[in-house]
Parts: C-alpha cells; sequence; structure tokens
C-alpha cells in the first residue's frame, strides 16, 4: 500500500530542492568553482533519487509492475496513468545524470550540471504536479 504522507514528504524534498537551485544556484559558475560544482550536483542527485524513490514506492505499494530498472519506473507510471507521456524521456536522461553522479563523480561534466541546473529543474517539478494531481482526491 501506498504511503500518501511519505510520497508527499518527497514531493515536498524535491520542491525545495529545485527552489534551493533555483535560489543559491548560480549556474554560470559551476564551470569555475569547485563548490558551486558541488553544491548544483549533489541538490541534482539527490532532488533526482528523491523522484526515483517515489516513484519506486508508487509503483510497488499500487502493485503496478515489476520495474526492470529505474528507467522502467517513470515507463510504468506512464502506462498507468500517473505522469503524462512527454515527461518520461527527460525523467531517464535525468536517471542516466543521476547514475554519473553517484558512480562515476569525477567525470562529471560541469557543463553538463549547469545546463541540467539552467534547463530542466522545471522537469522535476512538472513531476511533483503530476503525481500530486493523481493523488488529489476528485
Amino acid at each position: 500500500m501506498t504511503d500518501i504522507d511519505l510520497v508527499y514528504k518527497r514531493l515536498a524534498f524535491i520542491e525545495t530542492c529545485v527552489q534551493e537551485l533555483k535560489t543559491l544556484g548560480r549556474p554560470d559558475e559551476v564551470q569555475t568553482d569547485i563548490r558551486e560544482q558541488r553544491f548544483e550536483a549533489h541538490t541534482l542527485q539527490i532532488a533526482i533519487q528523491a523522484a526515483l524513490d517515489t516513484a519506486a514506492h508508487i509503483v510497488a505499494g499500487q502493485r503496478l509492475g515489476e520495474p526492470r530498472n529505474n528507467r522502467h519506473l517513470f515507463e510504468i507510471l506512464v502506462q498507468k496513468g500517473w505522469i503524462p507521456t512527454e515527461l518520461a524521456p527527460v525523467l531517464h536522461s535525468m536517471v542516466g545524470f543521476r547514475n554519473i553522479l553517484v558512480h562515476g563523480y569525477e567525470a562529471v561534466d560541469p557543463a553538463v550540471v549547469e545546463k541540467v541546473t539552467r534547463d530542466h529543474l522545471d522537469d522535476l517539478l512538472a513531476f511533483a504536479k503530476a503525481i500530486r494531481e493523481r493523488l488529489a482526491p476528485e
């Protein structure tokens, strides 16, 4: 069974991370300031992980299927009407980016960190919004 309170806490955490990146982040300094790069990379990592954890919790709690991998979690949510189709490719890319941050941290390209921070924070908010809308009572 899905723990709705837990899902809402994770969504709030995603939203907080995005807000921190928007207000505290300085993407124009990521390529020249190691502290800024690490702040933005780590904050993106934990926000993406929270989205993955949310997806996994919903898929398991609602018994929506058996995911083959982390990317498949988002495909299942699309198939079952939890998130819009157009969000899946972006979330797939974020999973790959998260994997690089976690497993290949010494090879993280600061330009990619900057691009994700500049161009894809709203995608995390769109994920949170879609889940909130699905959970809202009708």
